[in-house]
């Protein structure tokens, strides 16, 4: 069974930084292009960084230079280091691949950036 799970998310102040993890079971994980999105209540989910299987990273202009996507293949994880944040990066923070024509999603997990 496939299954991805997010796990770090928290408290932060603004100006601070945060690390969350994705975490892959039931896939080859390096094989698979992974991405992160976001989503504030309300609002539709947004695309916000990808890594590709050759570990070369991708981001959406709002987060480039604050935040980095990484990835370590021999322990699974993906990684998505948060500098610098604000107050409008709180948001509910998903991974998500595709493996062919099916679309895995996380379950999500809070980051909060308090002003």
């Amino acid at each position: 069974q496939v299954q991805l799970v997010e796990s770090g998310g928290g408290l932060v102040q603004r100006g601070g930084s945060h690390r969350l993890s994705c975490t892959a079971s039931g896939i080859d994980f390096e094989t698979y292009t992974i991405d992160w999105y976001r989503q504030v209540l309300g609002k539709p989910r947004e695309y916000i960084a990808r890594i590709s299987t050759g570990a070369f990273p991708h981001y959406k202009n709002s987060v480039k230079g604050r935040f980095t996507i990484s990835r370590d293949n021999a322990r699974n994880p993906t990684y998505l280091q948060m500098d610098n944040l604000t107050p409008e990066d709180t948001a509910n923070y998903y991974c998500n691949f595709w493996k062919g024509s099916e679309n895995y999603w996380g379950r999500g997990i809070q980051v909060t950036v308090s002003s």
